[in-house]
């Protein structure tokens, strides 16, 4: 399980107080394993430099200045909340780096792994000191960190703590009638539309995100739950199993490890846009993506990049690795497999993305 919480401008003890609880609780009745994925370096890197440094805006060299100062106070509040309970805890900064490359993500899954073992509850935050968002090198928020991870870890359920009660039917702030939607049981445009453009002023996450973490980890095979972060005993009522916020329900079986870690698109690098008859090929006969269907390719990437699969004029409907660099499907574009020699001058294959390296959104 992994959680989701920070606080506008500084560290929220009590809350935090009540996660260490309820966590420690459920590893010592439950014999659970836990992950928490935390926002509040940079609150706590604001909260210790004080009003003086409270000019510090929300561009990228401030908020890797507030995080270096305060990703040490918020590990050591953290490490003092969970002492008081016997339970050992253990800091793992991520940037989107160190999950888009295989080898790496496998040497953070086992190491995820190998503190879980030991009993120890490792807290993962986005390393904002070196993270560049202008260059896409950032997770964005921590819904999506928080998907991520728990595809890693094959989690057997993903918690997002949030300030409101769950998913509603609009924005319960500026529409009355908006009502709480207790289960989702797949995401689709209708819950799209429902999340709308809401977003937290403080925060770079929204509802959207969330969406997209739910998404994310439900394609996968595994279930989230969003809900207040601040309703009494709230992971412990979660976890088993009583009503309370919004249920994602899983699909019905769970990808194998590689499928988990391709659907996490860390490394997307554009988009590969097919006709209707690839699109039914992919969707309903489980089929490879050939040359023949596609249509526009749009971004640069590499052969072995990960990219999205998009029906033309719809939704993304696929995500997978590229058999060849974009500027190569450029060429071979709508022609036949059997073509691809005599274009290219090589071949690897008359696959754009094989079925084995696809996962259907």
């Amino acid at each position: 399980m992994t959680v989701a919480e920070g606080k506008r401008r500084g560290l929220d003890l009590d809350t935090m107080g009540e996660l260490a609880r309820q966590i420690s609780r459920l590893r010592r009745e439950q014999n659970a394993e836990v992950l928490l994925v935390t926002s509040g370096a940079i609150a706590a890197g604001r909260e210790g430099l004080g009003e003086d440094w409270d000019y510090l805006g929300r561009d990228i060299p401030s908020r890797q200045v507030l995080a270096a100062v305060g990703q040490s106070r918020l590990m050591h509040t953290y490490q003092e909340l969970f002492a008081a309970h016997q339970v050992k805890v253990a800091q793992t900064l991520l940037t989107i780096k160190d999950l888009s490359d295989r080898q790496s993500y496998l040497n953070v899954r086992n190491t995820l792994l190998g503190l879980l073992e030991l009993g120890v509850v490792p807290i993962l935050n986005e390393n904002d000191v070196v993270a560049v968002d202008e260059i896409g090198e950032v997770f964005g928020d921590n819904d999506r960190l928080s998907a991520l991870v728990a595809n890693l870890v094959d989690a057997d359920l993903l918690l997002i703590l949030t300030d409101i009660d769950g998913l509603y039917t609009a924005d319960p702030r500026v529409d009355p009638s908006a009502r709480l939607i207790p289960v989702v049981q797949q995401v689709d445009a209708s819950i799209e539309a429902a999340a709308g453009e809401h977003r937290n002023a403080w925060a770079r996450g929204g509802m959207p995100t969330k969406i997209d973490a739910a998404r994310l980890v439900t394609t996968a095979g595994i279930p989230m739950i969003m809900c207040h972060g601040k309703a009494k005993d709230v992971v412990l009522r979660a976890v088993t199993g009583q009503a309370i916020g919004t249920l994602f329900e899983p699909a019905a079986e769970k990808l194998e490890a590689r499928k988990r870690w391709m659907l996490g698109g860390i490394s997307y690098r554009g988009e590969i846009v097919v006709d209707a008859g690839a699109a039914a090929a992919l969707a309903r006969r489980k089929g490879s993506l050939l040359p023949a269907g596609v249509k526009l390719v749009r971004g640069e990437f590499q052969r072995g990049d990960i990219v999205f699969i998009v029906e033309e004029g719809r939704d993304r409907i696929a995500c997978g690795i590229a058999n060849y660099s974009s500027k190569d499907i450029q060429r071979v574009q709508g022609q036949r497999s059997d073509q691809i020699p005599a274009i290219l001058g090589y071949h690897y294959g008359q696959e754009v993305v094989h079925r084995n390296n696809l996962v259907l959104l």
